[in-house]
């Protein structure tokens, strides 16, 4: 892709890193509340969204499905355990497998969670085609981008 580089962006505003960025922080912010309720932090969160659709994950999976490297998803887990929403377990025929599942109040947790999503469908203030065109379209720029980095390696 050719581009003439005198014609590409270059302030704060016109940035598009600067865009999704302020959005992240943005659209975060409005969880919050919604998830202080249920005793998630964000992050939490997205992790119970994984196990909430497939439970009995293992932690190198759950860190693939959340684009994050295992390292950083192993606290946030043993945080989860500790306030009793999942267990992590060994594997039975490979030991250094660990397997987190859901426990029965991480399982009751999720019918107290259907209410999020609909709350900050509310705080968009957007059609839902925009917000599904916008994640297809997200899902895409991250492909690209990932694919980049993994090329450039």
């Amino acid at each position: 892709m050719t581009t003439q580089r005198a014609a590409l962006p270059f302030t704060l505003d016109e940035q598009l890193c600067f865009a999704l960025y302020s959005t992240s922080l943005a659209m975060t912010k409005a969880y919050k509340p919604l998830l202080e309720k249920l005793g998630l932090t964000y992050p939490q969160y997205l992790a119970m969204l994984v196990l909430w659709e497939t439970d009995n994950v293992t932690v190198k999976d759950m860190a693939t499905r959340l684009n994050l490297d295992p390292a950083t998803v192993t606290p946030l887990l043993k945080r989860l355990e500790a306030q009793g929403l999942v267990e992590r377990v060994r594997g039975t025929d490979d030991e250094r497998l660990v397997y987190i599942r859901l426990s029965s109040a991480g399982k009751t947790l999720k019918r107290q969670a259907r209410e999020v999503p609909a709350e900050i469908f509310c705080a968009t203030q957007q059609t839902p085609e925009f917000l599904l065109r916008l994640r297809d379209d997200l899902t895409r720029l991250r492909a690209t981008l990932n694919d980049y980095m993994d090329d450039g390696e």
